[in-house]
């Protein structure tokens, strides 16, 4: 079986060779780049599998490298960034990342990301071909083909990211059900365990902002569940259930 390429991209000389060595280590077929035209050249050039892309670039930044590779063809990204605030963490999302690590960072953590995006684009994969001939999903006006993996509201279809298509993918399962963030993790991403739950809260924003903020109802610490829409002359749920 042929090694997985990684795409690593960091201006930052010390962090680019360390995060490379120890993809190199752990099996991984490794190129580099140090900024955004750089990105997006060896991206055109060695089509690899995932991307793990530090924000502050030369050139020009990881936002617009992820705009055009995505463009292009559509790969996992693990966005590197030292900024934390919630609204950049979500347009990095918006862009089409599948993961965002905050600075300083471990490198095991790193590499358990890097795996997990991985595994998670072949259970996709594995899903689609289960699901075919299944039929779509129907939640009000919204409709869900998970075999072609395309959403629409009414007659517009919706743009979602990979992850985000994955996330109401998993929500629709149960429609009215509350599932939790760690199932969220376990089933999108991968990661058992329940560490990352803050990543399960980003991409539910991000999905609430694209399909309808009163389609997703937050159960407070417990996780997500994906609604009908209300019909007229229905009661709405109260704020606090949301």
């Amino acid at each position: 079986m042929s090694m997985s390429r990684v795409l690593v991209v960091e201006d930052d000389p010390v962090i680019n060779q360390a995060v490379t060595d120890r993809l190199v280590a752990e099996g991984y077929d490794v190129v580099r780049a140090w900024d955004g035209p750089g990105a997006v050249a060896a991206y055109a050039e060695h089509s690899p599998d995932v991307v793990v892309l530090d924000v502050m670039l030369p050139g020009y930044d990881g936002l617009e490298v992820c705009r055009r590779i995505q463009a292009d063809r559509p790969v996992p990204v693990l966005m590197v960034t030292a900024r934390v605030d919630e609204a950049d963490v979500l347009v990095g999302l918006g862009v089409g990342a599948d993961d965002y690590l905050t600075k300083p960072f471990r490198m095991r953590e790193l590499v358990a990301r890097v795996a997990a995006l991985l595994r998670r684009v072949q259970r996709a994969a594995d899903l689609a071909a289960d699901r075919a001939g299944r039929g779509e999903v129907r939640l009000g006006d919204l409709r869900i083909d998970a075999a072609a993996r395309r959403a629409w509201r009414g007659d517009d279809e919706v743009a979602l990211t990979p992850t985000e298509f994955d996330l109401l993918v998993c929500l629709a399962a149960t429609p009215g059900a509350v599932v939790t963030r760690e199932r969220l993790l376990a089933e999108v991403w991968g990661w058992p365990g329940g560490s990352g739950t803050r990543t399960v809260d980003s991409h539910v924003k991000a999905l609430r902002a694209k399909i309808g903020a009163d389609r997703i109802r937050t159960s407070h610490g417990v996780g997500y569940a994906l609604e009908t829409p209300r019909t007229p002359g229905t009661p709405p749920v109260p704020e606090t259930a949301r």
